[in-house]
Protein backbone atom coordinates (compact mmCIF):
# COMPACT_ATOMS: atom_id res chain seq x y z
CA UNK A 1 0.00 0.00 0.00
CA UNK A 2 1.61 3.55 -0.88
CA UNK A 3 2.30 6.03 1.59
CA UNK A 4 0.83 9.46 1.94
CA UNK A 5 3.38 11.46 2.65
CA UNK A 6 5.64 12.64 -0.76
CA UNK A 7 2.21 12.41 -2.47
CA UNK A 8 0.18 14.51 -0.31
CA UNK A 9 2.60 16.92 0.13
CA UNK A 10 1.94 17.69 -3.63
CA UNK A 11 -1.81 17.87 -2.49
CA UNK A 12 -2.67 15.23 -4.91
CA UNK A 13 -5.91 14.27 -3.73
CA UNK A 14 -8.00 12.17 -6.02
CA UNK A 15 -11.58 13.27 -6.41
CA UNK A 16 -14.78 11.71 -4.59
CA UNK A 17 -16.18 11.24 -8.13
CA UNK A 18 -13.37 9.58 -9.65
CA UNK A 19 -13.14 7.03 -6.86
CA UNK A 20 -16.53 6.59 -7.11
CA UNK A 21 -16.62 6.06 -11.10
CA UNK A 22 -13.80 3.51 -10.43
CA UNK A 23 -15.41 1.66 -8.00
CA UNK A 24 -18.54 1.69 -9.98
CA UNK A 25 -16.76 0.50 -12.96
CA UNK A 26 -14.84 -2.75 -11.09
CA UNK A 27 -18.22 -3.58 -9.01
CA UNK A 28 -19.91 -4.16 -13.02
CA UNK A 29 -16.73 -5.35 -14.39
CA UNK A 30 -16.73 -7.84 -11.24
CA UNK A 31 -20.38 -8.80 -11.01
CA UNK A 32 -20.01 -9.57 -15.34
CA UNK A 33 -17.78 -11.96 -14.49
CA UNK A 34 -19.46 -13.41 -11.57
CA UNK A 35 -23.21 -13.41 -13.33
CA UNK A 36 -22.84 -13.44 -17.08
CA UNK A 37 -26.00 -13.00 -17.49
CA UNK A 38 -26.13 -9.30 -16.23
CA UNK A 39 -23.78 -8.67 -19.47
CA UNK A 40 -26.48 -10.00 -21.66
CA UNK A 41 -28.95 -7.34 -19.57
CA UNK A 42 -26.04 -4.42 -20.43
CA UNK A 43 -26.34 -5.16 -23.84
CA UNK A 44 -29.71 -5.15 -24.13
CA UNK A 45 -30.19 -1.75 -22.36
CA UNK A 46 -27.24 -0.38 -24.08
CA UNK A 47 -28.98 -1.39 -27.63
CA UNK A 48 -32.43 0.26 -26.28
CA UNK A 49 -30.93 3.11 -25.13
CA UNK A 50 -29.76 4.01 -28.17
CA UNK A 51 -32.83 3.33 -30.10
CA UNK A 52 -34.11 5.42 -27.84
CA UNK A 53 -32.38 8.11 -28.31
CA UNK A 54 -32.34 7.98 -31.68
CA UNK A 55 -36.22 8.13 -32.06
CA UNK A 56 -36.76 10.58 -29.39
CA UNK A 57 -35.04 13.88 -30.11
CA UNK A 58 -36.76 15.78 -27.43
CA UNK A 59 -35.69 13.71 -24.80
CA UNK A 60 -32.24 13.69 -26.22
CA UNK A 61 -32.82 17.11 -25.65
CA UNK A 62 -34.23 17.25 -22.54
CA UNK A 63 -31.31 15.00 -21.02
CA UNK A 64 -28.30 17.23 -22.91
CA UNK A 65 -30.15 20.56 -21.10
CA UNK A 66 -29.97 19.01 -17.69
CA UNK A 67 -26.55 17.07 -18.18
CA UNK A 68 -28.33 13.73 -17.81
CA UNK A 69 -27.13 12.89 -21.16
CA UNK A 70 -23.67 11.66 -20.11
CA UNK A 71 -24.49 9.53 -17.14
CA UNK A 72 -27.33 7.18 -18.96
CA UNK A 73 -24.74 4.14 -19.77
CA UNK A 74 -22.69 4.81 -16.82
CA UNK A 75 -25.42 4.45 -14.37
CA UNK A 76 -25.86 1.82 -11.81
CA UNK A 77 -27.26 1.08 -8.32
CA UNK A 78 -25.97 -1.81 -6.47
CA UNK A 79 -27.58 -3.52 -3.64
CA UNK A 80 -26.15 -5.28 -0.29
CA UNK A 81 -27.18 -7.13 2.94
CA UNK A 82 -25.57 -6.65 6.05
CA UNK A 83 -25.59 -8.33 9.31
CA UNK A 84 -25.03 -6.23 12.68
CA UNK A 85 -24.51 -2.38 13.34
CA UNK A 86 -20.72 -2.63 13.42
CA UNK A 87 -20.84 -3.55 9.89
CA UNK A 88 -23.60 -0.73 8.89
CA UNK A 89 -21.11 1.86 10.50
CA UNK A 90 -17.73 0.33 8.62
CA UNK A 91 -20.13 0.52 5.29
CA UNK A 92 -20.56 4.58 5.29
CA UNK A 93 -16.84 5.15 6.78
CA UNK A 94 -15.85 3.54 3.29
CA UNK A 95 -18.87 4.67 0.79
CA UNK A 96 -18.23 8.27 2.68
CA UNK A 97 -15.00 8.29 0.80
CA UNK A 98 -16.69 8.46 -2.16
CA UNK A 99 -19.33 11.35 -1.38
CA UNK A 100 -21.96 8.96 -0.98
CA UNK A 101 -24.20 9.69 1.88
CA UNK A 102 -27.01 8.00 4.12
CA UNK A 103 -30.28 9.03 1.67
CA UNK A 104 -33.83 8.16 3.14
CA UNK A 105 -35.12 5.45 5.36
CA UNK A 106 -37.00 2.22 4.16
CA UNK A 107 -38.51 -0.17 6.43
CA UNK A 108 -39.46 -3.26 4.69
CA UNK A 109 -40.17 -5.09 7.64
CA UNK A 110 -43.76 -4.69 6.70
CA UNK A 111 -43.36 -6.88 3.03
CA UNK A 112 -42.29 -9.79 5.48
CA UNK A 113 -38.74 -8.97 4.79
CA UNK A 114 -36.64 -8.50 7.85
CA UNK A 115 -34.37 -5.41 6.96
CA UNK A 116 -34.34 -1.85 6.95
CA UNK A 117 -32.61 0.09 4.62
CA UNK A 118 -31.25 3.45 2.76
CA UNK A 119 -29.76 5.12 -0.39
CA UNK A 120 -26.22 5.61 -0.30
CA UNK A 121 -25.58 7.98 -3.16
CA UNK A 122 -23.74 11.92 -3.99
CA UNK A 123 -26.41 14.43 -3.07
CA UNK A 124 -24.81 17.02 -5.06
CA UNK A 125 -26.49 18.23 -8.40
CA UNK A 126 -22.93 18.27 -9.90
CA UNK A 127 -21.54 15.68 -8.18
CA UNK A 128 -24.39 13.09 -9.25
CA UNK A 129 -23.76 14.54 -13.20
CA UNK A 130 -20.63 13.23 -12.60
CA UNK A 131 -21.33 9.48 -11.59
CA UNK A 132 -24.91 8.67 -9.91
CA UNK A 133 -23.67 5.65 -8.76
CA UNK A 134 -25.81 4.71 -5.56
CA UNK A 135 -26.65 1.61 -2.96
CA UNK A 136 -28.91 0.30 -1.63
CA UNK A 137 -27.83 -1.01 2.08
CA UNK A 138 -29.84 -3.15 4.09
CA UNK A 139 -29.39 -4.66 7.81
CA UNK A 140 -31.16 -7.56 9.31
CA UNK A 141 -32.93 -6.59 11.95
CA UNK A 142 -32.99 -9.52 14.53
CA UNK A 143 -35.77 -8.76 16.45
CA UNK A 144 -37.65 -10.10 13.69
CA UNK A 145 -36.18 -13.23 14.19
CA UNK A 146 -39.00 -15.36 15.58
CA UNK A 147 -37.20 -17.94 17.24
CA UNK A 148 -35.32 -17.14 19.89
CA UNK A 149 -32.61 -20.04 19.71
CA UNK A 150 -31.87 -19.17 16.12
CA UNK A 151 -31.76 -15.62 16.32
CA UNK A 152 -29.24 -15.98 19.75
CA UNK A 153 -27.20 -18.09 17.28
CA UNK A 154 -27.40 -16.24 14.03
CA UNK A 155 -26.04 -12.86 15.85
CA UNK A 156 -22.97 -15.15 17.36
CA UNK A 157 -22.63 -15.90 13.68
CA UNK A 158 -22.67 -12.58 12.75
CA UNK A 159 -20.52 -11.18 15.47
CA UNK A 160 -17.06 -13.59 14.32
CA UNK A 161 -17.23 -11.75 10.95
CA UNK A 162 -15.22 -9.00 9.71
CA UNK A 163 -16.36 -7.53 5.98
CA UNK A 164 -13.37 -5.59 5.81
CA UNK A 165 -9.73 -6.17 6.27
CA UNK A 166 -7.34 -4.68 7.96
CA UNK A 167 -5.53 -2.96 4.96
CA UNK A 168 -9.07 -1.54 4.56
CA UNK A 169 -9.16 0.00 8.06
CA UNK A 170 -5.59 1.67 7.64
CA UNK A 171 -6.37 3.53 4.18
CA UNK A 172 -9.67 4.65 6.28
CA UNK A 173 -7.13 6.34 8.85
CA UNK A 174 -5.05 7.62 6.42
CA UNK A 175 -8.21 9.83 4.43
CA UNK A 176 -9.87 10.49 7.44
CA UNK A 177 -6.41 12.01 8.85
CA UNK A 178 -5.69 13.46 5.68
CA UNK A 179 -8.50 14.16 4.12
CA UNK A 180 -8.14 12.14 0.99
CA UNK A 181 -6.29 10.04 -1.20
CA UNK A 182 -3.47 9.64 -3.42
CA UNK A 183 -3.83 7.84 -6.48
CA UNK A 184 -2.25 4.88 -5.63
CA UNK A 185 -4.22 4.80 -2.62
CA UNK A 186 -7.12 5.47 -4.28
CA UNK A 187 -6.20 2.38 -6.31
CA UNK A 188 -5.79 0.34 -3.72
CA UNK A 189 -9.28 1.61 -1.83
CA UNK A 190 -11.21 0.33 -4.65
CA UNK A 191 -9.73 -3.02 -4.44
CA UNK A 192 -10.12 -3.29 -0.56
CA UNK A 193 -13.86 -2.58 -1.07
CA UNK A 194 -14.33 -5.01 -4.31
CA UNK A 195 -12.77 -7.43 -2.65
CA UNK A 196 -15.40 -7.15 0.55
CA UNK A 197 -18.25 -7.25 -2.05
CA UNK A 198 -17.04 -9.96 -3.77
CA UNK A 199 -19.18 -13.67 -4.19
CA UNK A 200 -18.14 -16.54 -2.38
CA UNK A 201 -18.96 -20.15 -2.91
CA UNK A 202 -18.31 -21.73 0.54
CA UNK A 203 -20.69 -20.91 3.39
CA UNK A 204 -19.64 -19.92 6.85
CA UNK A 205 -22.41 -22.26 8.34
CA UNK A 206 -23.14 -26.34 8.09
CA UNK A 207 -25.58 -27.16 6.03
CA UNK A 208 -28.16 -27.87 8.34
CA UNK A 209 -27.80 -24.36 9.55
CA UNK A 210 -28.42 -22.72 6.47
CA UNK A 211 -31.68 -24.84 6.32
CA UNK A 212 -32.98 -23.78 9.92
CA UNK A 213 -31.72 -20.00 8.81
CA UNK A 214 -33.36 -20.43 4.83
CA UNK A 215 -36.88 -22.03 6.90
CA UNK A 216 -37.08 -18.44 8.60
CA UNK A 217 -36.43 -16.35 6.03
CA UNK A 218 -34.49 -16.51 2.78
CA UNK A 219 -32.89 -13.15 3.55
CA UNK A 220 -31.79 -13.90 6.56
CA UNK A 221 -29.58 -16.85 5.15
CA UNK A 222 -28.16 -14.69 2.27
CA UNK A 223 -26.99 -12.51 5.18
CA UNK A 224 -25.66 -14.76 8.08
CA UNK A 225 -24.35 -17.72 5.99
CA UNK A 226 -21.74 -15.51 3.94
CA UNK A 227 -18.45 -14.50 5.29
CA UNK A 228 -19.15 -11.00 3.06
CA UNK A 229 -22.25 -9.16 2.29
CA UNK A 230 -21.81 -9.94 -1.61
CA UNK A 231 -23.37 -7.89 -4.07
CA UNK A 232 -27.21 -9.38 -4.36
CA UNK A 233 -27.69 -7.16 -7.95
CA UNK A 234 -26.81 -4.33 -9.86
CA UNK A 235 -29.11 -2.63 -12.10
CA UNK A 236 -28.38 -0.41 -15.27
CA UNK A 237 -30.63 2.79 -16.31
CA UNK A 238 -32.72 2.18 -19.25
CA UNK A 239 -34.58 5.09 -21.40
CA UNK A 240 -37.58 2.57 -22.03
CA UNK A 241 -37.98 -0.51 -19.82
CA UNK A 242 -41.03 -2.21 -21.69
CA UNK A 243 -38.71 -2.40 -24.65
CA UNK A 244 -35.78 -3.82 -22.36
CA UNK A 245 -38.51 -5.95 -20.78
CA UNK A 246 -39.80 -7.38 -24.10
CA UNK A 247 -36.00 -8.29 -25.36
CA UNK A 248 -35.60 -9.92 -22.39
CA UNK A 249 -38.38 -12.40 -23.25
CA UNK A 250 -37.41 -12.46 -27.09
CA UNK A 251 -34.34 -13.60 -25.99
CA UNK A 252 -36.11 -16.47 -23.64
CA UNK A 253 -34.61 -14.78 -19.97
CA UNK A 254 -36.69 -15.91 -17.20
CA UNK A 255 -37.84 -12.60 -15.48
CA UNK A 256 -40.64 -11.09 -13.50
CA UNK A 257 -43.99 -11.09 -15.08
CA UNK A 258 -44.39 -7.14 -14.69
CA UNK A 259 -42.74 -4.23 -14.09
CA UNK A 260 -43.06 -2.76 -10.72
CA UNK A 261 -43.62 0.88 -9.86
CA UNK A 262 -45.54 3.35 -11.81
CA UNK A 263 -48.00 2.45 -14.53
CA UNK A 264 -45.59 3.66 -18.28
CA UNK A 265 -46.73 7.40 -19.00
CA UNK A 266 -45.81 9.76 -21.50
CA UNK A 267 -43.60 11.48 -18.80
CA UNK A 268 -41.98 9.01 -16.52
CA UNK A 269 -42.15 9.53 -12.52
CA UNK A 270 -40.19 8.05 -9.63
CA UNK A 271 -39.13 4.66 -10.47
CA UNK A 272 -40.09 1.12 -12.60
CA UNK A 273 -38.17 -1.64 -11.78
CA UNK A 274 -37.90 -5.16 -13.12
CA UNK A 275 -35.40 -8.46 -13.18
CA UNK A 276 -34.14 -11.51 -14.47
CA UNK A 277 -35.01 -14.47 -11.56
CA UNK A 278 -32.51 -15.08 -9.14
CA UNK A 279 -29.83 -18.07 -9.92
CA UNK A 280 -29.15 -20.90 -8.59
CA UNK A 281 -25.67 -21.22 -7.42
CA UNK A 282 -23.39 -24.08 -6.17
CA UNK A 283 -22.35 -23.44 -2.27
CA UNK A 284 -19.72 -26.07 -0.30
CA UNK A 285 -20.86 -25.99 3.08
CA UNK A 286 -18.71 -27.05 6.03
CA UNK A 287 -19.48 -30.49 7.34
CA UNK A 288 -16.59 -31.26 10.06
CA UNK A 289 -13.39 -32.82 9.57
CA UNK A 290 -12.68 -35.59 7.13
CA UNK A 291 -9.71 -37.95 6.35
CA UNK A 292 -6.41 -37.04 6.05
CA UNK A 293 -7.09 -33.50 7.84
CA UNK A 294 -9.51 -32.08 5.22
CA UNK A 295 -12.37 -30.70 5.85
CA UNK A 296 -15.48 -32.51 4.33
CA UNK A 297 -18.14 -30.54 2.61
CA UNK A 298 -21.62 -30.82 1.13
CA UNK A 299 -22.64 -29.19 -1.89
CA UNK A 300 -26.38 -27.49 -2.16
CA UNK A 301 -27.98 -24.55 -4.17
CA UNK A 302 -28.46 -21.11 -2.81
CA UNK A 303 -30.48 -18.69 -4.84
CA UNK A 304 -30.60 -15.10 -3.77
CA UNK A 305 -28.89 -13.05 -6.65
CA UNK A 306 -30.26 -11.44 -10.10
CA UNK A 307 -30.01 -8.82 -12.35
CA UNK A 308 -32.55 -5.88 -12.09
CA UNK A 309 -33.21 -3.17 -14.50
CA UNK A 310 -34.98 0.30 -14.00
CA UNK A 311 -36.56 3.69 -15.56
CA UNK A 312 -36.16 6.70 -13.28
CA UNK A 313 -38.48 9.67 -13.72
CA UNK A 314 -39.53 12.57 -12.41
CA UNK A 315 -38.85 13.33 -8.54
CA UNK A 316 -42.26 14.09 -7.03
CA UNK A 317 -42.82 16.85 -4.55
CA UNK A 318 -44.70 15.84 -1.71
CA UNK A 319 -47.75 17.01 -3.00
CA UNK A 320 -47.18 15.02 -5.44
CA UNK A 321 -46.35 11.82 -3.79
CA UNK A 322 -49.11 12.33 -1.63
CA UNK A 323 -51.71 12.06 -4.89
CA UNK A 324 -49.43 9.01 -5.76
CA UNK A 325 -49.51 6.98 -2.63
CA UNK A 326 -53.45 7.74 -2.58
CA UNK A 327 -53.67 6.23 -6.14
CA UNK A 328 -51.52 3.76 -5.81
CA UNK A 329 -53.53 2.77 -1.92
CA UNK A 330 -56.73 3.10 -4.44
CA UNK A 331 -55.27 0.13 -6.47
CA UNK A 332 -53.72 -2.04 -3.55
CA UNK A 333 -57.31 -2.14 -1.87
CA UNK A 334 -59.06 -3.22 -6.00
CA UNK A 335 -56.60 -5.58 -5.62
CA UNK A 336 -55.20 -4.18 -8.64
CA UNK A 337 -51.20 -4.47 -9.60
CA UNK A 338 -49.03 -3.44 -12.10
CA UNK A 339 -49.78 -6.90 -13.49
CA UNK A 340 -52.63 -5.27 -14.62
CA UNK A 341 -51.87 -3.38 -17.30
CA UNK A 342 -55.03 -1.07 -18.26
CA UNK A 343 -56.51 -1.16 -15.25
CA UNK A 344 -53.84 0.08 -13.39
CA UNK A 345 -53.03 2.80 -15.67
CA UNK A 346 -56.96 3.48 -15.28
CA UNK A 347 -56.46 4.30 -11.81
CA UNK A 348 -53.22 6.85 -12.07
CA UNK A 349 -55.01 8.79 -14.77
CA UNK A 350 -56.06 11.43 -12.06
CA UNK A 351 -52.05 12.48 -11.95
CA UNK A 352 -51.23 14.88 -14.57
CA UNK A 353 -49.23 13.33 -17.62
CA UNK A 354 -47.64 16.93 -19.15
CA UNK A 355 -44.38 18.34 -17.80
CA UNK A 356 -46.21 21.83 -18.23
CA UNK A 357 -49.39 20.61 -15.73
CA UNK A 358 -47.27 18.77 -13.09
CA UNK A 359 -45.22 21.99 -12.78
CA UNK A 360 -48.29 24.25 -12.29
CA UNK A 361 -49.68 21.77 -9.97
CA UNK A 362 -46.48 22.01 -7.88
CA UNK A 363 -46.66 17.72 -8.37
CA UNK A 364 -42.61 17.22 -9.36
CA UNK A 365 -39.20 18.98 -8.82
CA UNK A 366 -38.08 20.65 -11.65
CA UNK A 367 -34.87 22.33 -12.43
CA UNK A 368 -34.88 25.91 -14.02
CA UNK A 369 -32.56 27.41 -17.16
CA UNK A 370 -32.33 30.62 -19.28
CA UNK A 371 -33.33 29.67 -23.03
CA UNK A 372 -31.39 29.72 -25.48
CA UNK A 373 -33.78 32.29 -27.21
CA UNK A 374 -33.92 34.18 -24.50
CA UNK A 375 -30.34 35.18 -23.98
CA UNK A 376 -30.39 38.24 -25.81
CA UNK A 377 -33.74 39.76 -24.42
CA UNK A 378 -34.24 41.81 -21.76
CA UNK A 379 -36.68 41.07 -18.88
CA UNK A 380 -39.19 43.23 -16.95
CA UNK A 381 -39.13 41.56 -14.17
CA UNK A 382 -36.97 38.44 -12.45
CA UNK A 383 -40.42 36.54 -11.24
CA UNK A 384 -40.25 33.11 -11.81
CA UNK A 385 -44.00 32.72 -13.52
CA UNK A 386 -43.31 35.69 -15.42
CA UNK A 387 -40.34 34.16 -17.05
CA UNK A 388 -41.96 31.09 -17.78
CA UNK A 389 -44.94 33.14 -19.12
CA UNK A 390 -42.28 34.61 -21.49
CA UNK A 391 -40.10 32.65 -22.57
CA UNK A 392 -37.43 33.30 -20.99
CA UNK A 393 -36.92 30.25 -18.63
CA UNK A 394 -37.94 26.73 -19.78
CA UNK A 395 -37.71 23.36 -17.31
CA UNK A 396 -37.11 19.88 -17.18
CA UNK A 397 -38.03 17.59 -14.35
CA UNK A 398 -35.51 16.66 -11.44
CA UNK A 399 -34.28 12.52 -12.25
CA UNK A 400 -35.53 10.98 -9.05
CA UNK A 401 -32.71 9.81 -7.38
CA UNK A 402 -33.89 6.87 -4.90
CA UNK A 403 -36.07 4.12 -4.48
CA UNK A 404 -39.74 3.05 -3.67
CA UNK A 405 -40.65 1.00 -0.55
CA UNK A 406 -43.38 -1.12 -2.45
CA UNK A 407 -41.48 -1.94 -5.33
CA UNK A 408 -37.62 -2.81 -3.01
CA UNK A 409 -39.99 -5.37 -1.47
CA UNK A 410 -41.39 -6.73 -4.60
CA UNK A 411 -38.26 -6.95 -6.49
CA UNK A 412 -37.13 -8.71 -3.03
CA UNK A 413 -40.21 -11.16 -2.67
CA UNK A 414 -40.04 -11.91 -6.46
CA UNK A 415 -36.24 -13.01 -5.85
CA UNK A 416 -36.49 -15.69 -2.83
CA UNK A 417 -36.51 -18.73 -2.98
CA UNK A 418 -39.49 -19.40 -1.63
CA UNK A 419 -42.94 -18.83 -3.76
CA UNK A 420 -44.88 -17.71 -0.38
CA UNK A 421 -44.33 -14.10 1.02
CA UNK A 422 -42.48 -14.59 4.69
CA UNK A 423 -44.37 -14.36 7.72
CA UNK A 424 -41.78 -12.26 9.43
CA UNK A 425 -44.15 -10.64 12.41
CA UNK A 426 -43.36 -7.17 13.20
CA UNK A 427 -44.36 -6.27 16.60
CA UNK A 428 -46.29 -3.16 17.88
CA UNK A 429 -43.68 -2.59 20.82
CA UNK A 430 -40.76 -2.85 18.81
CA UNK A 431 -38.46 0.06 18.95
CA UNK A 432 -38.34 2.54 16.43
CA UNK A 433 -36.83 1.72 12.74
CA UNK A 434 -35.09 4.68 12.09
CA UNK A 435 -34.12 5.85 15.24
CA UNK A 436 -32.53 1.95 15.11
CA UNK A 437 -31.00 2.17 12.03
CA UNK A 438 -29.45 5.80 12.72
CA UNK A 439 -28.20 4.56 16.11
CA UNK A 440 -26.50 1.83 14.34
CA UNK A 441 -25.46 3.73 11.10
CA UNK A 442 -23.43 6.61 13.14
CA UNK A 443 -25.67 9.23 11.57
CA UNK A 444 -28.70 10.31 10.54
CA UNK A 445 -30.26 9.55 7.45
CA UNK A 446 -30.89 13.03 5.13
CA UNK A 447 -34.54 13.62 3.38
CA UNK A 448 -34.43 13.23 0.22
CA UNK A 449 -37.43 16.03 0.04
CA UNK A 450 -34.99 18.47 0.81
CA UNK A 451 -31.87 17.43 -1.29
CA UNK A 452 -34.51 17.83 -4.66
CA UNK A 453 -36.03 21.22 -3.12
CA UNK A 454 -32.22 22.56 -2.83
CA UNK A 455 -31.57 22.21 -6.25
CA UNK A 456 -34.74 23.22 -7.74
CA UNK A 457 -33.96 26.29 -5.46
CA UNK A 458 -30.81 26.80 -6.72
CA UNK A 459 -31.67 26.84 -10.36
CA UNK A 460 -34.71 29.17 -9.91
CA UNK A 461 -31.94 31.47 -7.81
CA UNK A 462 -29.43 31.26 -10.97
CA UNK A 463 -32.41 32.12 -13.29
CA UNK A 464 -33.61 35.63 -11.08
CA UNK A 465 -30.19 36.01 -10.77
CA UNK A 466 -29.77 36.13 -14.54
CA UNK A 467 -33.21 38.20 -14.94
CA UNK A 468 -31.79 40.70 -12.66
CA UNK A 469 -28.25 41.33 -14.28
CA UNK A 470 -30.03 41.53 -17.53
CA UNK A 471 -32.49 44.40 -16.37
CA UNK A 472 -29.51 46.18 -15.18
CA UNK A 473 -27.71 46.31 -18.33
Amino acid sequence: MATATSDLAQGQHVAASDIRSSFATAMSDMYSQEVPLYDTLLSIVRTVNYTTLEENISLRDSLLATDDLARINLERHGAIRLGTPAELNAVRRVLSVMDMAPIGYYDLSSAGVPVHSTCFRAWDAAELAKNPFRLFVSLLRPELIKEDGLRTEALAILAKREIFSKAMYALLAVYESNGGFTAHEAADFVAEAIEAFRWRSRASVSHSQYQLLLQESPVLADIVAFQSPHINHLTPRTLDIDAVQAAMRAQQIPLKHHIEGPPKRQVPILLRQTSFNAIEEKIEFPDGPGLGGCDKTITAGHTARFGEIEQRGAALTVKGRQLYDRLLASAIKAGITSAEGPEFSQIFADFPDSVVEMQKQDLAWFQYRISEDAKSKRPESDDLPYLIRNGFVVFEPIVYEDFLPVSAAGIFQSNLSTSEPSSTPVSPHMEDGKELFERALGSSVADEMALYKRIQEDTVLACQKWARLARAE
